[in-house]
């Protein structure tokens, strides 16, 4: 099997769509309410949504691919930061993380994270942030092992309802833990 990461382009959106809304249900599947997941889904994972941020100077996004037919497997999305916290000008929100189920424990993640460290430091940005829900203890281990540190806290609406998220945030400067080779 390989998988291939690519920054994503105009025409995937419905590839980002697709992979959005299927790992959301994955993660939140009797967590969250079925009916606050599907409005969540259909609000902030249609194929428009991704359009928009593909043509928004600012936004940066790539999509990972699995051979053979190139099925979208995951994406990782960059803004600049809208979190509840204090923010510097060369700060860089990593909007999502998203990798299917049956790729966790692959490097996917941390080749995500290897983009988005690499991308920040091309645009002058010093520090990753991110927000991640307070229960999803496998995206919390992972962050943690990867040097991120908690800074703060936000609410963050599924569907109507409101849940409690950790905000991370990780110096671009210093080594990710436990890096790993992926060729």
């Amino acid at each position: 099997m390989t998988i291939s990461v690519r920054q994503a382009r105009s025409g995937d959106q419905h590839a980002l769509a697709l992979v959005g809304a299927a790992t959301f249900l994955e993660s939140y599947a009797g967590v969250v309410d079925g009916g606050a997941i599907i409005r969540h889904c259909v609000e902030r994972h249609a194929p428009e949504v991704y359009a928009q941020a593909l043509e928004t100077p600012g936004h940066a996004l790539w999509l990972a691919e699995q051979d053979p037919g190139a099925a979208p497997v995951g994406y990782l999305h960059l803004t600049a930061p809208d979190l509840p916290v204090e923010t510097r000008a060369d700060d860089l929100e990593i909007k999502r993380i998203y990798v299917l189920a049956s790729l966790h424990r692959s490097g996917l993640g941390r080749r995500f994270l290897d983009e988005a460290t690499d991308h920040a430091r091309a645009v002058g940005a010093d520090r990753l942030l991110l927000g991640v829900y307070k229960n999803n203890t496998r995206a919390l281990a992972f962050y943690d092992q990867m040097g991120f540190e908690k800074i703060g806290t936000r609410q963050f609406d599924v569907g109507g309802r409101i849940y409690d998220d950790w905000v991370l945030a990780l110096k671009v400067g210093a080594p990710i833990k436990n890096r790993k080779n992926h060729n």
